[in-house]
């Protein structure tokens, strides 16, 4: 992990910081970021009790959720929630913190969210909810999907973006998609600023029986990205870049608005 800033806050004025996820509260990726972003403020953990990967912007209306204070990361004040990742930082604010954190951080992710993958991401969407509540909120994703993965590099990343975001006046709403390659440190180029991919996946459902016959289905698919531009996440990934995409959550189409005429 680079060099940490010697200029940072002094204690009391340390920012605190929402550290959430979706692959769980017990997934390596999320120990890694906490130990980048304890080094900047006050590390406040809530995220799920179990593994919530592409619940996209889902949120608990039909059922209780549970909050139980855990103790899994030293001094570090953190929380395991039975919702989904959309639902720990909602609960984070109104229960925990009791008011907005400076900032949310969410991941580090097992496994890309490049692309179209910020639809499903769990991950993105848990970022995206901190910045609708006006908190600048950042979403990390490492290309390894392993749970024994090597987070140095990806750690590496973290430090720089945060380091960056925290010494820098930014918008209340900012949201950024930080993806990082699965390279070594050696060939690692840096961050690059991009665009989101135009790719997709091509689906497939693959047909099965189960032990007592009955029959079910399995979700397959390839990644195609149809985007031959150098300047998105996808390419960068390929090409020894860690990708950073500004993102948004107004939807509105702009091009379609001004040309519709009733």
């Amino acid at each position: 992990m680079s060099k940490i800033a010697k200029n940072s806050k002094q204690i009391d004025d340390k920012p605190t910081i929402l550290i959430t996820n979706d692959d769980g509260i017990t997934a390596p990726g999320i120990a890694a970021l906490i130990a980048v972003a304890k080094q900047y403020g006050r590390v406040v953990v809530v995220a799920p009790d179990a593994p919530q990967s592409a619940m996209g912007h889902a949120i608990t209306i039909g059922k209780p959720l549970r909050l139980n204070h855990v103790n899994l990361f030293g001094d570090v004040e953190a929380y395991q929630c039975s919702g989904t990742p959309v639902d720990c930082v909602k609960i984070a604010v109104d229960k925990v913190l009791h008011k907005k954190p400076d900032f949310c951080f969410s991941g580090i992710n097992h496994g890309s969210n490049a692309s179209i993958n910020i639809i499903y991401s769990g991950t993105m969407s848990a970022a995206m909810e901190g910045a609708i509540e006006g908190i600048p909120s950042i979403g990390f994703s490492y290309e390894d999907y392993s749970f024994d993965a090597d987070f140095s590099l990806a750690q590496q990343v973290a430090n720089d973006v945060i380091h960056k975001m925290i010494s820098k006046q930014i918008p209340q709403k900012a949201l950024y998609n930080v993806n990082i390659p699965k390279i070594s440190i050696k060939k690692y180029k840096g961050i690059k600023a991009c665009r989101q991919a135009n790719a997709k996946w091509n689906e497939n459902f693959v047909e099965r029986l189960d032990p007592t016959g009955k029959k079910y289905f399995w979700l397959t698919g390839e990644f195609q990205n149809r985007d031959k531009g150098n300047d998105t996440d996808v390419w960068a990934l390929t090409h020894g870049y860690a990708s950073l995409v500004p993102i948004q959550y107004d939807l509105t189409n702009y091009d379609l608005l001004s040309n519709i005429k009733i």
